[in-house]
């Protein structure tokens, strides 16, 4: 039922008699609101928001001056911070990798303790291989990762290091610890060869280089009879394992000693990669060299010298590979280590020291433990590659980041959902805007469009037409309050083409000294009816926003 609203400036007979307009029924401005309220968004109860424990605040000594020697590194990542409601200092560990890092090395200290025994010769075996073989990808990870050379003849240094220190000790009768120094030479001659092509060549095609470097060597040691065609490899090095010791304790010894070579290599890639040689080398990855290159770093020689000391360490485990196994087989130049060791990196991801050990032990884990699995463990190794390549960016660690990213996008796709109901603006919008009262007011602006949307009737049309200035009902005064108040930008007006006989409609520029822009070839003859025809465009905008 229609109500009847009363022009209240009827009280001066001056101005003629009293408007009464018919108006429609009275709308609570607040029922948007709690429209807009009541509306909930389906949400995940997990990956809402990112948790980080806060700890006491304490003195400044305890934790800002604690660092990894001989770097600049602290040991943990710590946000020092006052709570904005109680005024209390807190910390935040916003890093937590180097916790779980020390977690995996206790484990790995203590875990002879926990093996069953029926296990302990298969499991202490393959430990010291997951160990040698994590040293060898973690020094590739640094050829790879570090220093942006896609080479595949890391298992050739370690293989012709094995072999040189295995064919001297064998000739010269040195003792077992000369082994690891001879293959550390013979390691950085390997690698300088190795490395004069890396100046020239880049990417796949170096690539290509060093894996033929590979199938080389193992022609050749396949070939020689120096180097034990005959017998399949080359043996009788001496030893660091007492032969007159049990077989228990000589099992813990290569344990331990394949533990301490792990943790040597894992030193050495956080002191090349977190020191001045990997952070030259974070300026210039893959693609970007032109940029470093005009920065003035010479990041070629920092690749080459990460690659020599890389090569060094490839050497020296080489050579702690022939004294542990007292030898050397041609397996170590085989196509298939190089393709499982691949799997390694690819797996745990590539750029990161944890990706390498994590990776290596999957791959290790199902090569030597599920032995009774025949050929399908290499099926299973595989199908994990090609998930992590189809699926995952980074590999298993990456998994986090991924994650997060996932996430934000599903909180992208909530605020979308929430401007169907209250919503003011796109989510990249809302997210990149560093006004949040900008925010707020376009919340308010749309919940005010959707009210006078509401207002929008027949009668309120036919109000206005029959007189556009002077005092108007309530629902006509809202509407026409909102239509004043908006910015110049795209605002109708009325030009005066002829004073008293011709007016159009224009649309402002919202700039000094751009003209309006006509938005009509329409020519009204009268003030009124150009007022009007501006309140039509006006409500159209309205209806259709």
């Amino acid at each position: 039922m229609a109500d009847t609203w009363k022009d209240p400036t009827a009280v001066w007979p001056e101005l003629g008699p009293a408007r009464e307009i018919a108006v429609g029924d009275y709308k609570d401005p607040t029922t948007i609101w709690r429209e807009t309220r009541q509306f909930k968004v389906p949400t995940l109860l997990v990956g809402r928001l990112r948790y980080y424990h806060k700890w006491r605040g304490h003195n400044e000594r305890l934790w800002n001056r604690i660092r990894y020697w001989p770097t600049r590194r602290r040991v943990l990542d710590i946000r020092g911070e006052y709570n904005p409601k109680t005024l209390a200092r807190e910390k935040t560990i916003v890093d937590k990798r180097p916790i779980w890092w020390a977690m995996g090395f206790a484990l790995l200290l203590f875990a002879p303790a926990i093996l069953p025994q029926s296990m302990q010769g298969s499991l202490y075996s393959a430990a010291s291989v997951f160990f040698i073989y994590a040293a060898i990808n973690l020094c590739w990870m640094l050829i790879i990762g570090t220093a942006s050379i896609y080479s595949l003849a890391s298992y050739a240094v370690v293989g012709a290091a094995g072999y040189g220190s295995a064919f001297a000790a064998i000739q010269l009768g040195l003792p077992w610890w000369a082994l690891p120094i001879i293959g550390s030479l013979i390691g950085l001659v390997f690698g300088i060869l190795i490395a004069i092509p890396a100046t020239r060549l880049e990417g796949f095609y170096y690539s290509l280089l060093t894996l033929g470097v590979v199938e080389l060597c193992r022609v050749y040691v396949v070939q020689s009879r120096e180097l034990g065609s005959a017998t399949g490899g080359l043996y009788g090095a001496p030893t660091y394992l007492p032969q007159s010791w049990p077989e228990y304790p000589r099992l813990l010894l290569s344990y331990y000693a394949c533990y301490m070579l792990m943790i040597a290599a894992l030193f050495l890639y956080r002191f090349v990669d977190g020191q001045r040689l990997g952070r030259i080398l974070k300026m210039a990855p893959e693609k970007r060299e032109a940029f470093a290159e005009a920065t003035g770093v010479n990041y070629r020689w920092a690749r080459i010298q990460v690659f020599m000391i890389s090569s060094v360490a490839l050497g020296f485990i080489g050579g702690f590979y022939a004294t542990h196994f007292r030898g050397v087989s041609p397996n170590l130049f085989s196509f298939d280590t190089v393709l499982l060791s691949l799997a390694m990196l690819v797996i745990g991801g590539l750029g990161r020291a944890e990706g390498a050990v994590v990776g290596t032990l999957i791959v290790v884990f199902i090569d030597r433990v599920l032995i009774d699995w025949g050929p399908l463990r290499y099926v299973l190794i595989g199908l994990l590659m090609l998930g992590v390549v189809l699926f995952l960016r980074e590999g298993m660690f990456g998994i986090k980041h991924q994650f997060r990213i996932w996430r934000n996008k599903k909180k992208s796709e909530r605020r979308s959902s929430r401007s169907e109901k209250g919503g003011e603006m796109l989510p990249e919008e809302a997210t990149e805007s560093s006004d949040k009262d900008h925010v707020y007011f376009r919340r308010f602006d749309k919940l005010q469009r959707e009210y006078l949307k509401t207002l929008i009737t027949p009668q309120l049309i036919e109000e206005f037409k029959s007189k556009p200035l002077g005092q108007h009902s309530e629902a006509l005064e809202r509407v026409l309050n909102y239509f004043r108040r908006q910015p110049q930008n795209d605002k109708y007006a009325v030009m005066v083409v002829e004073q008293f006989k011709a007016y159009r409609i224009v649309a402002l520029s919202g700039q000094r000294g751009v003209a309006p822009r006509l938005v009509e070839d329409k020519i009204y003859p009268s003030i009124v009816e150009a007022y009007h025809g501006v309140f039509l465009r006006r409500i159209q905008d309205l209806l259709e926003a």
